[in-house]
């Protein structure tokens, strides 16, 4: 009994001791994702046009220094000229008014597992009975370890 005692206090006491052992972590990820509109193929971009009705290709370059986690996008009405804009460049507003039948789009972009870059391709339909003018296309992309990058882009419905 009391070498089943010393083995068993052994026991806990080298488990102990092998868990106070210096951490072997990896270095921690603090890099935002990007997100490239500036590719030549790439839509919209700022200041870009769109027409009810019809189809538009959503072409967009996203890369991670370590592991691409999630996509999604916004489309909704900037009749009262709020922004989100993260470009420099200023677009032509219409005049302020109130929505009628807004447009409001919100969908997930499904990114394939595991990575670091991709060349996103999305087909958005605009229904042509939605009101025409200005309107925001957000694009949210977040990392594995939960960075999220924003850009805001203005574009115009006609």
């Amino acid at each position: 009994m009391k070498k089943l005692n010393i083995l068993v206090i052994a026991l806990l006491l080298s488990i102990a001791l092998s868990n106070c052992s210096k951490d072997k972590s990896e270095p921690i990820d603090t890099t935002y994702p990007e997100i490239n509109t500036e590719l030549a193929d790439a839509f919209p971009k700022q200041c870009s046009v769109v027409k009810r009705g019809e189809k538009f290709l959503f072409k967009a370059l996203i890369s991670d220094n370590a592991q691409l986690g999630s996509l999604s996008i916004d489309i909704h009405h900037n009749f009262d000229h709020h922004t989100h804009s993260t470009e420099l460049e200023e677009c032509d507003m219409a005049p302020v008014k109130q929505a009628v039948k807004p447009f409001l789009l919100i969908r997930n972009i499904a990114i394939p597992p595991g990575l670091k870059s991709h060349q996103v391709s999305a087909e958005i339909e605009v229904p042509a009975d939605i009101d025409p003018g200005d309107h925001h296309f957000m694009i949210r992309l977040t990392d594995k370890e939960g960075w999220q990058t924003i850009k805001g882009l203005s574009i115009k419905i006609k």
